[in-house]
C-alpha cells in the first residue's frame, strides 16, 4: 500500500511490559566435600520449608548421586530457594 504525500499511517506502540516470571523451574543442589549432612539438612529446611525427613532424603540423594532436584516452582520462588541455600556456600543451579 503506497501512501500519498498528504497521508500518514498511524502505528500503535505497545509499551506494556510483562514482568511476571512464572516459568516452571527447578533448583538443583550439588554435592560438595565440606558441608556436613546436618548443615545441608538445616539449610534445606529453611530454604524449602520442607520436613526434616524430606530434607534428609534430599541430602542423601545429593551425597549418593552428586546432585538432586530439591525444589520446583516459579522462577522467583526458585531464585529465593537458591539464594537461601547459597547463604552457606552450597552450590545450586536453576533449570527451566
Amino acid at each position: 500500500m503506497e501512501l500519498k504525500p498528504d497521508e500518514t499511517r498511524q502505528i500503535e506502540i505497545n509499551t506494556e511490559e510483562i514482568t511476571d516470571v512464572n516459568l516452571s523451574s527447578r533448583v538443583v543442589l550439588f554435592n560438595d566435600d565440606w558441608h556436613t549432612f546436618e548443615e545441608v539438612i538445616a539449610q534445606l529446611i529453611i530454604a524449602t520449608k520442607c520436613s526434616f525427613e524430606k530434607a534428609r532424603g534430599f541430602a542423601f540423594e545429593v551425597h549418593v548421586k552428586g546432585k538432586a532436584i530439591v525444589f520446583s516452582g516459579s522462577m522467583s520462588e526458585c531464585l529465593r530457594v537458591s539464594s537461601v541455600l547459597e547463604e552457606i556456600a552450597l552450590y545450586t543451579q536453576i533449570l527451566t
